[in-house]
C-alpha cells in the first residue's frame, strides 16, 4: 500500500482533470469538513494539498510550507493567489469529474468555499498547446520518488510532498506568428523532434530551468496539463518536490533575478495565479494528518 498520494507520481498525466481551490470561511466548521474530506479522497483519483493558512487554522505547522511569494522579476510579474486548500481530481470523463467536484464542494461547506475551478486535459502524448512536448527532463522511477517526496521525518511527514502551481495564459496567436526557428529558440528545443538545441540563446526555457545547473540541483516532478476557458488557454503548471526550494530557485532564474536574463517563455505566456500546498502522505488508505495532530 502506498505511503504517499499515488496521483503525485502516476504517469502519464490523466486524460481529464479538475483543479479546485478553496478559501477558508469558518474555522469552527473545519473539523467536520476535514472528516468528510478524508472519506472522499484517496490520493490517487484525487490529490489534496493544504495551504499554510489552513494548516495554521488547524493548529499545525509544517516545516518548509509557506505562502506563494508574489515575485516581481526583470519586467515580469509572478502573482500570488494563495488559497487554503487545493484538490486535483483525475479521471477520464468530464461529467464524472463534475459530480465528484460537486460532492467535495458540498462536503466542505460551510468551512471552505470553492473560489476557483480550472479544467485541464492531456494534449496529444503530453504536449503543451504551443505544440512542444512537456516534462521531457522529468526525473523517473526512484529519482522521481527522491525529488518529489519527503524521504524522512516524524509520523505524518514521511511520504508527504510540496506542490507548486502556476496557471500560465498563453498568447497563442502571437506565438504562432513567430518564425519556427524563433519559436524553437524560446523553448530551446526543436518542435519537430523535441531535440535540445545546442545553439539556443541563454534565455531559452530549457536553459533557464536546467535542473542540474543549480547548486544544489533543483529537481522537481512536473505534472502540468493544458487548460482552456472560452478564448483563453494555456498551461496549468504543477510541480511536486520534497521542498518548495527547487521550484522557487527556478522561478527566480526564469524571472531574471539571478543574472538579469529573463526566460523566453514570458514572451509567449504569463502566469496569472500562484500557490504552494503541502500534500499529506497516506496511512491505511487515508490522508495521514498526524503531522497536524488532528488525525
Amino acid at each position: 500500500m502506498s505511503y504517499y498520494q499515488p496521483g503525485i507520481l502516476a504517469t502519464p498525466v490523466p486524460p481529464q482533470a479538475r483543479h479546485l481551490f478553496f478559501t477558508l470561511e469558518s474555522v469552527e466548521a473545519l473539523p467536520a469538513a476535514i472528516d468528510k474530506l478524508l472519506q472522499l479522497v484517496d490520493g490517487k483519483a484525487a490529490v489534496v494539498g493544504f495551504g499554510e493558512s489552513l494548516v495554521r487554522a488547524l493548529g499545525g505547522r509544517i516545516d518548509g510550507l509557506r505562502a506563494f511569494p508574489a515575485m516581481a522579476g526583470v519586467g515580469v510579474d509572478n502573482p500570488s493567489t494563495q488559497h487554503a486548500l487545493w484538490c486535483w481530481l483525475h479521471g477520464e470523463d468530464r461529467g464524472e469529474l463534475l459530480h465528484r467536484s460537486r460532492a467535495i464542494e458540498m462536503a466542505l461547506a460551510p468551512a471552505l468555499r470553492l473560489v476557483q475551478m480550472t479544467e485541464a486535459f492531456r494534449h496529444k502524448a503530453g504536449h503543451d498547446l504551443s505544440g512542444y512536448e512537456d516534462g521531457t527532463e522529468n526525473p523517473l522511477n526512484e529519482a522521481a520518488v527522491t525529488a518529489a517526496l519527503v524521504g524522512e521525518g516524524v509520523d505524518g511527514l514521511h511520504g508527504g510532498s510540496f506542490a507548486a502551481l502556476q496557471q500560465w495564459q498563453h498568447d497563442l496567436d502571437g506565438f504562432a506568428a513567430l518564425p519556427a526557428e524563433e519559436q524553437d529558440h524560446i523553448i530551446g528545443r526543436r518542435k519537430s523532434d523535441n531535440e535540445e538545441l545546442e545553439d539556443a540563446p541563454a534565455s531559452a526555457h530549457v536553459k533557464r530551468t536546467a535542473q542540474e545547473s543549480f547548486a544544489p540541483e533543483a529537481f522537481v516532478v512536473r505534472r502540468s496539463m493544458p487548460w482552456l476557458e472560452g478564448e483563453r488557454a494555456g498551461l496549468m503548471f504543477l510541480a511536486f518536490g520534497y521542498s518548495l526550494d527547487a521550484f522557487e530557485v527556478q522561478l527566480r532564474r526564469m524571472s531574471g533575478l539571478e543574472d538579469g536574463i529573463v526566460d523566453g517563455l514570458y514572451r509567449m505566456s504569463r502566469p496569472i495565479t500562484g500557490g504552494y500546498y503541502w500534500c499529506p502522505p497516506l496511512k491505511d488508505g487515508y490522508l495521514d494528518l498526524r503531522a497536524l495532530r488532528i488525525g
